[in-house]
Formats: structure tokens, sequence, C-alpha cells
């Protein structure tokens, strides 16, 4: 029979996700005593089996998703800080817009018509419902692609038409189309808004828990929301009767709201490539030999011109816009059996990519790798000797066919390439997913066309 542990060695542990652990021992009389271990701030209770968790953990939960921090990405709470700080500074400002919008209407006037205040109301809003029909047809492919961009453009958007309600009242008869307008901008906030929220809730779930942050998420705001209600009932005395001081206190919230938006954005440390982030990381690859990690690459990304990027780069385009002949397909079709064909128009700085029925996101992010080493050829800055001599050609004039370009970058990139992608994965990049903008069309096509022909 097995002697009796010792008085005091530890038995087992215990831990709630990576957050408190306790560990237990036998005490003289042959019972367990469990003593804590450590504990974050957020973490779970420790101690006696059955003790009570301490109140602020407990609090937390509520707000937080299950299995914080593990369960989320480790941009999760700086993000959702700033997130706070601004939709409170944004709940104050609509406050205000909407005491001037009431106040517009004719709320509190006696000769104001009911059905004319209707009509404005519902004008309102169908105004806005046609809005957000035609810019989600209009835009929507592109939200995932450029997130934070969108992010932020949506929450200046919102300051610019709360700022439109607030001067609504001051000129009463452009009232009605002032609203409308507005109440236009805010719907297209609200799909802009929406949208980035859901592809950035994606990007923070780490645990396939997408439903659960998205609803902790909603919990803060709410929170949040609440505060600034509270808040607004303080504040709405006080500048009900000054409409110099509520526009000063508007433009003070505006600048609160559009620096705390800025922050949370540039929080973000998205790890798959989008056309800016895939640009960023290979040009510093071209000219110094080694690949950006995302926190970097992160940080360099444009978050106010990401919308005009140089190169227009156009993946999944339909092979009869780029070839018209048996001629052409042969040309582009040559010297390489990669499943996309790519066509550079060097004038406008184009290019267009058909893709294959075949190809998979490693080879969409070759074809996008492949357009904007083109569009390198026609920049400053170092580039390795075989992209160099290239670069002279191109420089050279337009003698050199843009289709013989296109075909030594081929030859290029089948070394270059492998390099590029083992780097990207190095560095902690997804590459069996991205954010590239890639249309619908794919094709089928000869790898050698002219034997076809004979």
């Amino acid at each position: 029979m097995a002697g009796r542990a010792g008085v005091g060695a530890a038995l087992c542990s215990e831990r709630f996700g990576s957050q408190a652990a306790r560990g237990c021992s036998a005490a003289a009389d042959g019972s367990l005593r469990w003593e804590a271990w450590g504990r974050r701030w957020w973490g779970g209770a420790g101690g006696a089996p059955g003790s009570a968790a301490p109140p602020l953990p407990r609090l937390l939960s509520v707000f937080l998703p299950q299995g914080f921090p593990d369960s989320v990405s480790p941009d999760y709470l700086p993000y959702q800080l700033w997130d706070s700080v601004q939709a409170f500074a944004s709940s104050l400002s609509g406050s205000l817009a909407t005491h001037a919008v009431l106040l517009g209407i004719g709320v509190g006037n006696a000769s104001a018509s009911v059905s004319a205040a209707t009509a404005t109301w519902l004008l309102k809003d169908s105004t806005g419902m046609l809005g957000r029909i035609i810019f989600a047809w209009w835009k929507g492919s592109k939200l995932d692609c450029n997130a934070k961009q969108w992010r932020l453009f949506a929450d200046i958007l919102n300051d610019i038409a709360m700022f439109l309600e607030i001067m609504a009242p001051i000129l009463p008869i452009c009232f009605t189309m002032t609203i409308c307008i507005s109440n236009l901008a805010k719907c297209i906030v609200s799909v802009a808004g929406g949208a980035t929220r859901a592809a950035l809730t994606m990007h923070q779930a780490r645990r396939n828990n997408m439903a659960d942050v998205s609803a902790k998420d909603g919990s803060q705001e709410t929170l949040v929301n609440l505060a600034g209600l509270l808040v607004s009932l303080l504040m709405l005395p006080l500048v009900s009767d000054c409409p110099s001081f509520s526009l000063g206190c508007f433009f003070l919230l505006t600048a609160l709201h559009v620096y705390a938006n800025y922050r949370a954005v540039r929080a973000l440390v998205i790890e798959t490539l989008n056309e800016v982030r895939l640009s960023l990381v290979l040009k510093h690859f071209l000219q110094r030999g080694e690949v950006l990690d995302p926190t970097s690459a992160n940080q360099m990304e444009p978050l106010w011109t990401g919308f005009w990027p140089s190169l227009s780069l156009s993946l999944g385009v339909p092979l009869h816009r780029l070839v018209s002949s048996v001629a052409e397909l042969q040309q582009l079709a040559e010297g390489h059996q990669e499943p996309y064909l790519l066509r550079w128009d060097q004038s406008q700085n184009q290019v267009q990519v058909v893709l294959s029925q075949e190809a998979g996101p490693e080879t969409v992010l070759r074809a996008a790798t492949h357009g904007l080493v083109l569009g390198a050829l026609r920049e400053d800055g170092p580039l390795p000797r075989e992209l160099g001599k290239l670069r002279s050609q191109v420089r050279a004039g337009p003698n050199t066919e843009s289709w013989v370009i296109v075909k030594e970058t081929h030859q290029v990139l089948d070394e270059l390439f492998p390099e590029f992608l083992r780097g990207l994965q190095d560095a902690g990049w997804e590459t069996e997913k991205h954010q590239l903008e890639v249309d619908e069309w794919r094709a089928t096509w000869l790898l050698s066309p002219e034997k076809k022909v004979l």
C-alpha cells in the first residue's frame, strides 16, 4: 500500500485558462488545502474551493470575452479602451445633434405643424435608406480589404453628419435638405462602421469565439452609451440656451472623438496582407532583403491616404478584357507555368491579372506581388540586381514592350517569391488567407496556344 503524501507536499494544481492558478497540498488531518499561486488583475478566483471571486474580476467578466486575454488578439485591450473613449465622445456629440434637430423640427414650438414635422422626418429616413443600399453595393467588397481606413472614415463622416445637424436650425430655409444630407451620411456610416466592426471582430476572435467577442463589444458600447446618456442629461440644460457654447462643446468632443479613433485604429495589428501592407512589406524586402513583421508594417500603414495607391492593381479581371487575338494570348502565357496571366500598362501604371480556376491564396499573393514588383520598377530606391536591370530597360523609353518586362519578371519571381513567402511566414504573417481585393472572374487557357494553331 502506497504511503501517504507528506504534509505540505503539492498534490495537484489547477488553472483557469492562463489566469488564476492554485495548487493543493495535504493538511495534517488529511484534507486538501488550496493556495493561490498567482492571479492577474482580470483573473478568476483563487483560494479555497467555493470561495467567491473578487468583485473586479466578476465585473470584468461581464464585459470581456471568456478566456481573455488568450481568447483574443494582443491588440484587443488597447483598441477597446480607445474605442470606448471615442464612443463616449460620440454619444455626447450625438445628444447635442439630436437636441438641435428636435429644435429645428419644432419641438416646443406651439405654431409648429405636426404633419410638416412628420413629412420632414420621413423624407430624412427614406433618403438614408436609399443611401445605405447604394453605398453597400458600391463599396461593400472593399470594406474587408481596408477595414482600418474605412473604420476611421466612417467615424469622421459621422462627425460631419452631426455638425450638419447642429447647424441645421441656424439655416431654417435649408433645414430639410440639411438633415436629409446628414441622415444620408449617417446611413453610410452605419454600413461602413458595422461592416468594418465585423471584420475587426473576426480578427480579434482567436478561439472561434466571434459571437462572444461581438456580444461583449456590444455590452461595452452599451455601458459607454449609458454613461454618455447620464452625462448628457446634465450637459444639455447648460448648453440649450447658448448656441455658441453648444457649438464649442461639440468641437471639443469632436476633437477627442477623432483622436481616440485614430489611436484605436493605429493600435490594431492585423496579420493578414492587404494591398497596402503587402506593398510596404515587399518594398522593404526588395530594398533591405528582410521582411517586416506585422507590428512594424501596421504602424507604417497609412490611415488617411490608403484609398489612393499609385499603382492600379486589379485581380480577377475577365480574360476578354486583356486579349483580343491568339497572338496576345500567346504573349501573356509564354514563358511561365503560373496559373495567372498579367498585363501591365506602363503609361497608366495599371496591372490587370486574370486568375485561373486553380488559383488559390498563394497564387493570388504571388500575382499581387508580381504586380507590385512591376510598379516598383517605376519608382526610386534600391532593388535587387536582376530588377535593377529591368528598371533600366523601363526607363530607357517605350521601345521595350511591356509583355517582355512581364515575362522577365516572371523568371525573377521564380527565385524571389519563394524566399519572400518564407520570410512572410517566419515573420508571423498569415499567408493561407489574405485581404486583397479580388474579383470573381476565373478563366482557363492552354499553356502553349501556338501548338493549337498549327
